[in-house]
């Protein structure tokens, strides 16, 4: 019984270790990003060098633990039908989603960033109804008008508000919100399940050749006039390897816990990094009417979690006869950086 007690004590802090370290790594990637991209020492305003950094290192890293050393296994079922029709448009949708979210970091602050990606389930459910995916109710009318009317009073607080890069992060949640259309496009019609490490394999070759191409075209150039190729390899490396080690977290906490812990975590790293980003970095002023706009946006979007998860559950879950358990036929959790 006490070796039974002490596993049990053991396996929970283990699982609050997983869910501290993701929110730890998902607030600090941002907070770096940030760093890197406005810091006059590191002198790399480049998103999408950046982005493309990354997608660089995850690709290679992700090669090296599935093919090298198997230490993580690819789900089979992926053809190239499929990889052609879902993985390339997914890989777009990350590129631009990521590229567009560090470029709003040179225009607006962290904090209000992170506001405006309140209005992210407002995208996703507008796209879903369009795709087929979801269905327009009267609960799902008021949960994104609650979410919507949050986001705009949060903005209406928001003191030295730059248009420009509002323009770039709300593209950044359109492509997040595509994103996450085509995810679930290709686990309800293709029913292919992989887990984030196997899809970043899938995934970041795709999205370092859509982001290599305006590379080229909009900071190759720049780098070059302005001599940033010699740039601080140490700082970029830790930062390309921070962010292959949020998506390992992200599998960690997953494959640990349910869909609502990562999006429990995902909601306590929003207020996280909100209230953080006020203490570290000079150009976020927060107001009143900013918190109270983004706690009325949050309270929408735990309610729209709330629904999607009953949804998922009913639809995921079949009754064993005899025992009457619940078994799960697909684990999903739909997590946001």
């Amino acid at each position: 019984m006490a070796d039974r007690s002490k596993g049990f004590m053991r396996d929970e802090f283990v699982t609050y270790a997983y869910i501290l370290l993701y929110i730890a790594l998902s607030s600090g990637q941002i907070f770096f990003n940030k760093w890197v991209l406005s810091s006059k020492e590191i002198n790399f305003p480049y998103p999408l060098g950046l982005t493309l950094l990354h997608m660089i290192f995850s690709s290679v890293l992700c090669f090296l633990l599935i093919k090298v050393l198997k230490i993580v296994k690819v789900e089979e079922g992926m053809t190239l039908e499929i990889y052609v029709t879902s993985v390339i448009p997914i890989g777009a949708m990350f590129a631009m989603t990521l590229w567009l979210g560090n470029t709003a970091y040179l225009y607006i602050s962290v904090a209000f960033a992170q506001m405006l990606k309140a209005i992210m389930p407002v995208a996703v459910f507008i796209l879903g109804v369009a795709a087929g995916l979801e269905i327009m109710s009267c609960r799902m009318l008021l949960i994104m008008s609650i979410i919507s009317f949050g986001v705009l009073v949060a903005s209406y607080g928001e003191l030295n508000i730059n248009w420009i890069g509002v323009v770039y992060q709300m593209g950044g949640v359109v492509g997040e919100a595509l994103r996450l259309i085509f995810m679930e496009i290709l686990v309800k019609r293709k029913g292919i399940k992989l887990n984030p490490i196997s899809l970043m394999y899938y995934v970041s070759p795709c999205s370092a050749i859509c982001l290599f191409v305006p590379w080229i075209f909009l900071e190759k150039s720049k780098m070059e006039g302005n001599g940033t190729w010699n740039f601080h390899f140490v700082v970029l490396t830790l930062n390309s390897l921070c962010t292959f080690a949020l998506n390992l977290s992200v599998f960690l906490v997953i494959s640990h816990t349910s869909a609502l812990t990562i999006r429990v975590a995902g909601v306590v790293k929003d207020w996280v990094v909100v209230l953080v980003s006020a203490l570290l970095f000079a150009d976020t002023k927060l107001t009143i009417i900013n918190l109270f706009g983004y706690a009325i946006a949050i309270a929408g979007v735990a309610a729209y979690n709330n629904h999607k998860l009953k949804k998922e559950a009913s639809r995921v879950t079949v009754e064993t006869p005899g025992d009457g358990e619940s078994i799960p036929l697909v684990s999903q959790a739909n997590t946001e950086r």
